[in-house]
């Protein structure tokens, strides 16, 4: 009995792995029997989780380099995973992390060249664009929040390099009668009322019979020059980390990627 409910669980579990890798239009990984052999039971033949923590959609896991990877199933790790040294060799180790990666990106597409833990690192850093995009409850307000957006690499990349110049995506300020002035993203506006979004987070509703003048910026808020600004590697880092948000979760989604 126990070797037929084997044999069964061995056949489901292979015609599981063989739709995946046909969804996936990839050739078989060698890290894929090793990680079926010593990851798989807990961490599921999918990734996404069973005894073990889901590890392929978490952001927080997906932003782990590979070589953060290597030594958390080298070592183990704090939260009762046990190390592999004594089990696998570096090899073995490799191929495990080339194959968790390929399972990170079942069902999102082919995956995004560039390094998640750099381009964090620059987005909210250097490049400046925690300074109006959010992430996970981190970052400013004006432009959209990119937890959960589904945006590809290619409308990453263009609204980067290409930043739209419509009138809802450059700074807005409106000055009243009395000289108060609000400042912010024209979120909504008619022949009576202007809505503004200050970087503030501060929504401002502005009856138009109040309203001296509204002054608009001659260029988008979002920068045009990150083609120039940041390298080509840099550039493609900040693509990774944006597209490895597409399946983190409490985005508002407020507007597009650029604005």
């Amino acid at each position: 009995m126990r070797k037929v409910i084997a044999i069964g669980l061995l056949v489901l579990g292979g015609a599981a792995l063989l739709a995946a890798q046909r969804q996936n239009n990839s050739t078989p990984n060698p890290g894929q029997p090793i990680y079926e052999a010593h990851c798989a039971a807990c961490h599921g033949l999918d990734a996404h989780g069973g005894e073990a923590p889901n590890i392929a959609t978490a952001p927080d896991v997906q932003a782990l380099t590979d070589a953060q990877l290597t030594q958390i199933i080298h070592d183990g790790h704090t939260g009762g995973m046990p190390g592999f040294a004594t089990v696998l060799s570096d090899s073995d180790i490799a191929a495990v992390v080339s194959y968790l990666r390929q399972l990170q990106h079942t069902g999102r597409g082919p995956a995004v060249p560039g390094n998640v833990a750099d381009g964090k690192a620059l987005f909210f850093g250097s490049a400046g664009c925690s300074e109006c995009h959010m992430v996970k409850g981190e970052g400013g307000f004006l432009a959209t929040d990119l937890t959960g957006a589904p945006l590809s690499a290619e409308d990453i990349r263009n609204a980067i390099v290409s930043p739209s110049a419509g009138p809802t995506d450059v700074l807005t300020t409106v000055v009243m009668k009395n000289g108060q002035k609000f400042s912010g993203l024209v979120r909504d506006e008619d022949n009576f009322s202007i809505q503004l979004l200050a970087e503030n987070g501060a929504f401002h509703s502005i009856d138009k019979a109040n309203v001296a003048k509204i002054e608009r910026a001659a260029t988008p808020l979002m920068p045009s020059d990150y083609s120039t600004k940041l390298s080509p590697e840099q550039l493609q880092d900040v693509i990774a980390f944006v597209a490895s948000q597409a399946n983190a979760s409490g985005g508002r989604g407020r507007r597009r990627f650029g604005g």
